[in-house]
């Protein structure tokens, strides 16, 4: 209970507070564990402890593969597999020498380390992408690092280990076909795997409440099967397997990736928690000889730039893009248990320098989890690789009103995009220079052609009141129901439809976009209104024209709160009450001005 507990609170104080949120749950789980000793779990889990982690992790590597659509790094593939081959072998190379020199460890056990110290993986890369705002370019390629390399580093390491056992003279060459055999397949399991499980959906083979469990299940068989056959080859099964099924256009892909992204979230928590509660105290203290630190530093400043510069070379990847990625390799959960299992199997071959790999693995996990999570963000935007720009609001459905209302969100200083399916709708709105992307936004191509992350904000305000439902049902995971709204039903009963089905109804329940397009064709226009300690919003009230329709209130702070039938707004001084006004109000202003104007005149005429 406590174990999940922590994970959970870090993850919602990291949000809050936006901090890393791997660094809060590596040092929840130091507190619980090794300093303060509240749990031990390698000891209350006993031989469950190493077969949950590796189940878990084989869980997480899969939903982070379900993310990788080669659609996604078109335009920009060849850095990313110029950094997943060339750069990892740089990255072993290099990480095996610093290993012995630094470390101090003996050729055979530094060699081993320094393949699996290639890994990145999204236990750590995910969380920190999802809290940075890095460009869509940067992002992609340190997600397709992580989750590619991941597997391929435990393999690396298991490589290694086969060639330290064939010239010590402890194993043969057939080792070596095994070892190649078992690996093929792996992947040839994990793709047939994904493919049955495409094909199975696709046919209506399997209902849809068994899809996301079942997928659950076979990941699992799929992982241990093939580490029955291996060691270590189970990562590399279920990562072919995800993205086996990433690539096949499975209608109800988008499901499955919400629930497995979920239960990501939930194990990367709980995990860390566990691994880092489980490092003995002794071990902890050892981190800090001179040793280990000179081997950290090594591999942050000299090992990851190198890998990542040289493997570069002649792609169109910019400076930026190779400073922010050459620096940005943050180990997580595989490098941790994966060294331990190592660090066992060494020590068992008579490799005494072997008991040194599980401090060495947690110092390098610790500094570039802390390192790596408190620079992302601010490195990113100092390279000019991050939008500090306060995220967006998005208007899906062109029309004349959503061009208005868009202009006036712009006049307030917000980023505001229109996006309808016909081009010929956005005329209006590209006459007002608002930006617009003609597309559907519901279509997977548009995912991959926009960055939405730039946006937290939409408004579904096109003229079908079952589509507004259905785009808001589909970004209900990304943005949270809270920041999604549509216009009011033309027709049903408002009350039962939206409570159930759809966004936060804009304006009120009668306002739907015909009626709103119907008011704008009878002259009503946007009125800005900033209220003061003398003029609340109170008299504004009392003042205001008949159907005078309020949109929303731009607080003092600058953020946007709109008017809802189920929020209460309470616009202050110094906010400004923005509205859509019917001629009268028009009319009655113009009256007024004339009378000053005319009353002005005759006094400087008697003058």
């Amino acid at each position: 209970m406590l174990i999940i507990f922590l994970g959970i609170l870090s993850q919602w104080i990291a949000w809050r507070l936006q901090l890393p949120a791997i660094v809060l749950m590596s040092i929840s789980g130091l507190l619980a564990g090794p300093l303060l000793g509240i749990i031990h779990p390698a000891e209350s889990f006993g031989d469950l402890f190493g077969p949950f982690i590796s189940l878990a992790v084989a869980i997480i590597l899969f939903e982070g593969s379900l993310n990788l659509n080669f659609k996604e790094i078109k335009g920009f593939n060849k850095p990313v597999w110029r950094i997943v081959t060339l750069g990892a072998f740089v990255a072993w190379i290099a990480g095996s020498l610093a290993a012995h020199y630094m470390a101090g460890l003996s050729w055979a056990v530094a060699f081993v380390i320094g393949g699996l110290f290639i890994v990145t993986g999204p236990t750590v890369i995910l969380p920190m992408l999802r809290q940075s705002k890095l460009a869509s370019r940067p992002a992609a390629i340190l997600k397709w690092e992580g989750i590619v390399v991941d597997p391929f580093g435990a393999l690396l390491a298991l490589f290694a280990f086969q060639f330290v056992l064939f010239a010590r003279g402890d194993e043969t060459a057939a080792a070596f076909g095994l070892f190649f055999l078992a690996s093929l397949f792996a992947a040839l399991l994990g793709v047939a795997a994904g493919r049955l499980m495409g094909w199975m959906f696709e046919k209506g083979l399997v209902p849809e409440y068994l899809k996301s469990p079942m997928v659950f299940a076979v990941v699992l068989l799929v992982f241990t099967v093939s580490d029955m056959v291996m060691h270590e080859t189970g990562l590399l099964a279920v990562t072919a397997m995800g993205m086996m099924m990433a690539n096949m256009q499975i209608s109800s892909i988008n499901d499955m990736r919400h629930f497995k992204e979920n239960i990501s979230v939930l194990l990367i928590s709980s995990i860390f928690v566990m691994l880092t509660a489980s490092i003995p105290l002794d071990i902890l203290i050892s981190i800090f000889n001179w040793r280990i630190i000179a081997f950290v530093l090594t591999m942050l400043f000299i090992v990851r730039p190198l890998s990542v510069w040289l493997s570069t070379i002649g792609t169109d990847m910019t400076v930026q893009e190779k400073t922010l990625v050459g620096w940005i390799a943050p180990r997580g959960i595989v490098a941790l248990t994966v060294s331990g299992y190592f660090a066992s199997t060494l020590l068992n071959e008579g490799f005494q320098d072997a008991e040194l790999l599980t401090a060495l693995t947690f110092a390098l996990v610790l500094a570039t989890v802390v390192a790596h999570g408190f620079t992302i963000g601010w490195l990113s935007r100092k390279l000019g690789l991050a939008s500090s720009a306060e995220p967006g609001i998005i208007i899906v459905g062109a029309s004349k009103f959503a061009a208005m209302l868009a202009t006036a969100l712009q006049d307030m200083n917000k980023n505001v995009l229109i996006i309808d399916a016909a081009w010929a709708r956005l005329q209006e709105a590209r006459l007002k220079g608002i930006p617009t992307y003609a597309g559907e936004i519901l279509s997977e191509h548009t995912e991959y052609e926009m960055d939405l992350r730039l946006y937290d904000t939409m408004l579904a305000a096109t003229d079908i009141d079952a589509y507004n439902s259905l785009v808001v049902s589909n970004f209900v995971p990304e943005l949270g129901r809270g920041k999604l709204y549509q216009t009011a039903l033309q027709v049903g009963d408002p009350t039962v439809f939206h409570s159930s089905l759809s966004g936060r109804n804009l304006f009120g329940d009668e306002w739907n976009i015909l009626e709103l397009e119907s008011k704008l064709e009878q002259g009503y226009t946007i009125r800005k209104t900033p209220l003061t300690a003398q003029y609340t919003y109170e008299d504004f009230k009392n003042r205001w024209i008949p159907d005078t329709i309020p949109l929303f209130v731009k607080r003092v702070q600058g953020h946007i709160e709109f008017f809802t039938s189920d929020n209460v707004v309470e616009p202050k001084p110094g906010d400004i009450v923005v509205s859509f006004s019917p001629i009268a109000y028009q009319q009655g202003r113009i009256q007024e001005k004339i009378e000053s104007n005319r009353l002005k005149a005759l006094s400087q005429s008697k003058e």
